[in-house]
């Protein structure tokens, strides 16, 4: 099957002109003006930006809350819909049993038959043992670049400790596999917990008190330093506050090897948000907590600027009535996290590229290139070139809506972004060749999607500089 799609303006993270995209089967085969070629196809892209498939490098289709969990892959359309065709999920390790094989039961189990998105997966160290970390040079050849460990929720089975994480940063450097970190410190949170409370503070509002940006900022002083210490790469996830920001781009201007992303929330709420009345205020209850306007300010600076590469969602989809209520007495047991992967592209579109805080370029590099490039994807996603995989979005800049829940296709029963209006549309989406999405709406079917392998030591990190740094100390 050959398929041209014709005079759109194709949109890179370092160039933009008018032009044709070729696609035979699963590929791209050739991108030029006016190409000439015999097709079965040929779609025609006139007024519409043609943009590779959004990869989003952070989402939860698995996580657990005490008993409680969030929407599956069954609810992965949602992606598609919203313009990202590959997600990278997080996967807890179980107890007593390895990472990947926990892994790919997860995958045999939950996912394969379901995707209707391209996916790959993040290891999770919840059993921190030796035969854990062990574990861990074997990553790379299951198709896992990457292992997440987590120095928040204390008591937790995925809490690590500095221990953890100094013996997962040197194992990971020798296997080429990228550590990252949910960095803020659980001992202080924990505390500050108790006390809200102990005191009757038992409102949504009190999530942010109990884990204010220093905890962050400690957690992440912490990790760098071990991963200095270890010689190691180290991404730290979720990144919300000024101060956060500028110790990874103090880091990396002394020539570490530390990165950082942020979540398309951080950039658009603020604490107040979780001041709402009647316990709307849990819908915005996630981990690390919202900060300030000017926080909001300084991520758009640094997403433009490079300090942080990527925009995730942190997508976790958990009902507000049904499960958020579990902590409608007790602000610690209401289930972090919000749904969002559904409405990264278009967010970030009318709030970043239309209002002049990122370009086109840019946009897609956060959206698309760069979080390829972080999980060692980037050998077939990210990027509209030939030989790349044909997940290609067409997105309409003239239509314009109001996003509402009850057009959603994330499965549960809140959007975050309710009432906000989207400035552009995604008007046609293809996965791999086949088209997913069309007239914006969603068009293919479960068991569409299929695992991509990551590659060791993303091609992102340039290591050549901090190794001369370090070996220099």
């Amino acid at each position: 099957m050959r398929t041209l799609i014709k005079n759109g303006t194709i949109v890179t993270a370092i160039d933009e002109f008018v032009g044709d995209v070729l696609v035979e089967g699963e590929k791209i085969v050739s991108v030029g003006e006016q190409i000439d070629a015999t097709v079965d196809h040929v779609v025609y892209a006139n007024g519409k930006y043609i943009l590779p498939g959004g990869v989003d490098q952070h989402v939860h289709y698995s996580f657990e809350f005490k008993g409680e969990r969030v929407r599956g892959f069954e609810t992965s359309n949602a992606a598609v819909a919203g313009g990202t065709t590959t997600v990278v999920e997080f996967v807890n390790q179980e107890q007593g049993k390895g990472m990947a094989d926990t892994i790919f039961e997860f995958d045999k189990n939950e996912v394969s038959q379901k995707a209707m998105v391209d996916y790959s997966y993040h290891a999770v160290v919840c059993d921190p043992v030796d035969t854990t970390f062990e574990e861990i040079k074997n990553l790379p050849n299951r198709g896992i670049s990457t292992v997440k460990l987590f120095m928040a929720y204390k008591g937790m089975p995925f809490h690590s400790d500095d221990e953890a994480l100094y013996k997962a940063l040197n194992a990971a450097k020798e296997a080429g596999v990228t550590v990252m970190v949910h960095a803020e410190n659980a001992d202080v949170i924990d505390i500050l917990q108790k006390k809200y409370i102990a005191e009757g503070k038992t409102d949504p509002y009190y999530h942010a008190l109990s884990r204010p940006a220093r905890v962050e900022l400690e957690a992440t002083q912490r990790v760098i330093n071990l991963a200095a210490m270890a010689e190691a790469p180290v991404y730290i996830v979720h990144v919300t506050a000024k101060n956060v920001m500028e110790t990874i781009r103090s880091a990396k201007n002394d020539g570490l090897p530390v990165y950082g992303e942020t979540c398309v929330q951080y950039l658009m709420f603020d604490e107040n948000d979780l001041a709402k009345p009647n316990f709307e205020g849990a819908k915005y209850v996630m981990s690390p907590a919202l900060r300030t306007k000017a926080d909001q300010e300084a991520l758009w600076e640094a997403v433009d600027n490079g300090w942080l590469n990527a925009i995730s969602t942190d997508h976790c989809g958990f009902d507000w009535k049904s499960q958020k209520h579990m902590g409608v007495d007790d602000f610690t047991n209401i289930p972090n996290g919000a749904p969002g992967v559904e409405n990264r592209l278009g967010i970030l579109w009318t709030h970043g590229v239309n209002t002049g805080k990122i370009s086109r370029q840019r946009f897609v590099d956060l959206f698309a290139t760069t979080p390829a490039k972080n999980m060692g994807l980037d050998h077939c996603k990210g990027h509209i070139g030939v030989g790349m995989d044909a997940d290609i979005v067409l997105y309409d800049p003239n239509e314009s809506f109001i996003i509402s829940n009850e057009n959603s296709l994330h499965g549960v029963d809140y959007s975050s972004y309710e009432g906000y209006k989207q400035e552009g549309k995604v008007d046609k989406v293809f996965l791999r060749g086949k088209l997913v999405v069309d007239d914006g709406e969603f068009v293919g079917k479960k068991g569409d999607g299929k695992f991509i392998t990551g590659k060791p030591f993303a091609s992102c990190f340039d290591n050549t500089k901090a190794d001369k740094e370090l070996k220099s100390v």
